[in-house]
């Protein structure tokens, strides 16, 4: 291992990325150690990707696959040609600022008790925060912490969060291994929320490091496709992730959450596709409960430990007047107030 710590491998997954992947490249290029690896895993793009990749970096491997296996399947297929101790997913439309690597890197050694971390992700040329660390509610909602701030609001030191972002997502390989990595059958959408939930119950810490920034050009609206990944990935992680006590205790609440977003999801016309989210759950409870057992079984922290990293504030820039009703904020923060008790005096 190098003094100033330890080799990284990059793994970019494209799909159709050829505006974007040249910009990345050669903002990452010059980063990279010798000892360092890059892979470009590209989705069956129907565009140039895989040829502009090979034209834009000399040093990365290009592995084309012919059909679209998603976001997280394609991270695997990067991750398995690789061996550096660390990992970084790095989004093909996510440039790295000079030194991020570097800061990256040299948390593992700082941080030794961190399973994972990102970036932290910026926006509008560098102006604005994308995400400062992810923010996990505990119905299992997660949003980009702090987007749409100033970059002056960020952290200015390393800190824990509640989950990291997969555009400049950072893993031990260890962990990643030991975890299963992200969970290839989410495709994409909260597989690095679900990974970071699975590596903080086995022991790990999630962090951020504010020095290493990369420019994201982000966008949330991509269709109602997207709805139905992100409640079907939801309640995968939910009956997943959350220790037995915890998810009893939430029980009520995930069912009037449940009521509300069927409200929200009419009102701004994905009813649909958040009706075969359910459906899709609903048929998949057999492995559900298989993948929950694993899971489970590799938790080193109690129902309470775990509960630290969720919240109650519903202050996504996304959820816009639901996030603002005194009521419901208050009876939020009353409810995960006792549920938080519940679970520490259970630990006691």
């Amino acid at each position: 291992m190098s003094p100033d710590g330890p080799a990284i491998a990059v793994v970019i997954v494209t799909h159709e990325s050829a505006r974007e992947i040249a910009r990345t490249l050669a903002a990452l290029d010059p980063q990279l150690r010798a000892d360092d690896e890059l892979i470009v895993v590209d989705s069956a793009s129907r565009d140039d990707t895989p040829a502009i990749a090979r034209a834009a970096s000399g040093r990365a491997t290009v592995l084309a696959e012919d059909e679209n296996v998603g976001f997280a399947r394609g991270c695997h297929v990067g991750a398995d040609a690789t061996s550096a101790p660390l990992l970084l997913f790095l989004n093909p439309d996510a440039r790295p600022e000079a030194g991020a690597v570097e800061h990256l890197r040299r948390i593992a050694d700082s941080h030794p008790g961190w399973g994972a971390w990102q970036a932290l992700v910026t926006m509008s040329e560098g102006r604005e925060i994308n995400t400062s660390g992810g923010v996990v509610h505990f119905t299992g909602l997660g949003w980009a912490g702090r987007c749409g701030e100033p970059v002056d609001a960020a952290p200015a030191e390393p800190v824990e969060v509640g989950f990291a972002s997969g555009a400049a997502f950072t893993v031990r390989r260890d962990a990643w291994r030991s975890s299963g990595g992200f969970a290839a059958e989410y495709f994409m959408y909260g597989e690095d929320l679900d990974l970071s939930l699975r590596l903080r119950l086995a022991g790990w810490g999630v962090g951020v490091e504010p020095r290493a920034r990369v420019e994201h050009a982000y966008a949330f609206t991509k269709g109602d496709y997207k709805w139905f990944l992100l409640e079907r990935n939801r309640w995968w992680t939910l009956l997943g992730t959350y220790p037995t006590p915890l998810l009893a205790l939430l029980a009520p609440a995930l069912i009037a959450s449940e009521l509300a977003l069927l409200v929200i999801a009419a009102g701004g016309g994905w009813l649909g596709e958040k009706l075969r989210a359910d459906a899709s759950v609903l048929r998949s409870l057999r492995p559900i409960r298989a993948r929950r057992a694993e899971i489970q079984g590799n938790g080193t922290i109690g129902a309470d430990a775990f509960a630290a990293a969720l919240g109650h504030a519903l202050d996504s820039p996304f959820l816009g007047r639901l996030g603002r009703w005194r009521l419901l904020r208050a009876a939020m923060g009353l409810y995960w107030r006792a549920v938080r008790a519940a679970v520490a005096q259970r630990a006691v």
